[in-house]
């Protein structure tokens, strides 16, 4: 499968080993005066290694890759002791790998180890740019103002980064949006149409490799959280309908009832 993995390069690569303790998971190792990337069954390919790199070696890149695999990782992180085990799920909770999050858990409870997690927060966020905020929209009533304002009253949009035990869900019944990518570049008043007075998650349905857990974090966010009404918007090709599809089965595996509107827009 393609997915997003570490990259090292190994002429910009010290040797120094800031790395390694970043990475609980065990996916680099030392190796003759070198880091490297010893299994990518073991790499999420969120990157907490880079930041400890002084000299820029490690980044982000996309490629064929094994697919990541908790169990695995978990075998390893487990034989680290009780701080290791504390410092990744808060690693995965932070970049709201929630069905990662979820499986580590289950894997502890199976084994019957007890961890105390260190308490994480959406203001307190290892990765500013995913950190979970609620806006405070102000603006005058000047024509100039109302014609740029922005009605986004959340950060972020992408589902992926969003957790579903976020405030963004939490501060009591709201209304989804759901969008495509790609809406918001074709529908001109996108903002005063549809994002206004709504919570709004996005993703493409065609390129997005997370479709499975897109559906998991909905089908969480539907199932347990105040949700009023969704509103779907979809691109016309037909591959968005990926979108819908989506939806419709996260809310029939909610269990709930939940008035559903679709609207396609035209190219």
């Amino acid at each position: 499968m393609k997915r997003q993995i570490i990259h090292i390069n190994e002429n910009k690569c010290s040797g120094c080993g800031l790395c390694v303790p970043d990475c609980p998971e065990g996916a680099i190792q030392i190796i003759n005066g070198k880091a490297r990337l010893i299994s990518d069954l073991s790499c999420d390919g969120l990157g907490a290694c880079i930041g400890t790199c002084p000299e820029e070696a490690i980044t982000i890149e996309e490629r064929e890759a094994a697919a990541y695999n908790e169990a695995s990782v978990m075998e390893n992180i487990i034989s680290q002791g009780p701080v290791v085990i504390s410092a990744h799920l808060k690693h995965l909770k932070d970049h709201n790998e929630t069905v990662h999050y979820s499986e580590a858990l289950k894997i502890l409870e199976e084994k019957g180890i007890k961890v105390i997690e260190s308490e994480t927060s959406d203001t307190n966020h290892s990765c500013p740019g995913s950190a979970n905020r609620l806006l405070n929209k102000i603006h005058t009533n000047s024509p100039e103002s109302m014609e740029d304002f922005s009605e986004l009253s959340q950060w972020p949009v992408k589902l992926k980064l969003l957790s579903p035990y976020s405030r963004v869900f939490t501060s009591g019944k709201i209304d989804l949006l759901v969008s495509a990518d790609c809406v918001p570049y074709a529908c001109g008043n996108f903002h005063k149409k549809f994002l206004d007075g709504n919570v709004v998650v996005t993703f493409c349905p065609k390129l997005d490799p997370y479709i499975d857990e897109y559906r998991e974090k909905l089908e969480v966010i539907i199932s347990e959280q105040d949700i009023n009404s969704i509103t779907i918007t979809r691109m016309e090709v037909p591959c968005c309908s990926g979108v819908t599809s989506l939806v419709r089965d996260a809310v029939y595996k909610s269990g709930k009832t939940v008035k559903t509107e679709e609207i396609i827009i035209k190219i």
